[in-house]
């Protein structure tokens, strides 16, 4: 009896390492806690991470730019960022810059945000108004690449710098002439205010308005990528799952982050979740391409894009800012 007792002893020993060199990733979100975060939520409370032999640690954020200098320096190891900020970093850091591992927006969600009624049809539309600009947001940055695509003089553009909190505020009170979004996050705000961003007011999509760009996905650290790609195939497994099941029914996204925090409003985090799905994930190449994918061709005219606006002395190349090695087969990321 001694000796099965060892042996049993000594099997359970042997068993109890497996949860302690669980992989701990932490991970940044692009902003504080949304609908549009819920499949990181939904992958951790349902196990899936855990399933992927990783302890996930999920912080919100501080804009989408700031997820790229949060895992450049370290402070983290993957995030939900922009692929354009990547980009940036990718041509003067290319050693410290993140790489795209899951693209989520195929579309992007910078919008030029104006009243239904009003005159303004695209960006070229914009000269001789007050635009109101949140300052250091990539929807700010880019507005050079997308006036350039439109043909739009900045000279003639009087950018007012507003806070994010207050953009709507402005717009509704006529201070501004359009405001420039992120759309998924502004449509809320709206409703908030008691109007509605279906009838009353227009988003201009900059990809609508000329600029084909991509947006924000799942990026990890070089570190990461390079001395464990099978945490990494680990990661994306687990958010494809939660992210599919959330297209499927977006009510058990908004139930994930009701869960983490209690007083947000479940319902109208399903209608931002909606809208996202619309606008940001479902497209004609998201639909070929299933979730997570990229068109490396478009990705190579982004950077470009991207390189006009920044005039950089190097011009990275696509496969080093996104990868699909990482992407489970497409049956299980078709839409």
């Amino acid at each position: 009896m001694k000796k099965l007792l060892s042996i049993a002893a000594i099997m359970a020993g042997l068993a109890t390492p497996s949860f302690a060199q669980d992989v701990e990733i932490r991970f940044t979100l692009d902003w504080k806690l949304q609908g549009i975060h819920s499949w990181f939520y939904l992958a951790e409370q349902k196990g899936y991470f855990a399933e992927e032999g990783l302890d996930v640690t999920i912080d919100q954020g501080e804009g989408s730019a700031a997820t790229i200098t949060r895992i450049m320096t370290g402070a983290y190891d993957a995030g939900f960022g922009d692929m354009n900020a990547i980009v940036q970093n990718a041509a003067v850091n290319p050693e410290l810059a993140p790489i795209m591992v899951y693209q989520i927006y195929n579309q992007p969600p910078f919008s030029i945000l104006v009243p239904a009624d009003s005159p303004i049809q695209g960006a070229a539309d914009l000269a001789g108004r007050t635009v109101g600009s949140p300052p250091g947001s990539a929807v700010t940055k880019l507005f050079p690449a997308l006036a350039a695509q439109a043909g739009l003089d900045l000279e003639t553009v009087d950018i007012l710098s507003v806070q994010p909190n207050l953009q709507e505020q402005m717009l509704l009170q006529g201070d501004v002439d359009a405001s420039l979004v992120f759309n998924v996050t502004s449509y809320l705000n709206l409703i908030g205010l008691g109007k509605n961003p279906d009838t009353e007011y227009r988003f201009i999509g900059y990809g609508d308005a000329g600029l084909d760009i991509y947006s924000n996905g799942v990026m990890v650290s070089r570190e990461l990528y390079e001395e464990n790609p099978e945490a990494v195939a680990g990661l994306v497994r687990a958010i494809n799952r939660a992210v599919m099941e959330i297209i499927a029914d977006p009510a058990i996204g908004a139930a994930a982050v009701k869960e983490v925090e209690p007083l947000i409003d479940e319902e109208l985090e399903e209608k931002r979740l909606n809208f996202a799905l619309e606008y940001l994930i479902r497209s004609a190449e998201s639909l070929e391409l299933g979730v997570g994918g990229v068109d490396m061709d478009r990705l190579a005219r982004t950077i470009g894009i991207i390189q006009s606006v920044y005039e950089f002395e190097t011009t990275p190349e696509a496969s080093t800012i996104f990868t699909d090695e990482f992407l489970p087969p497409l049956e299980e990321r078709a839409l």
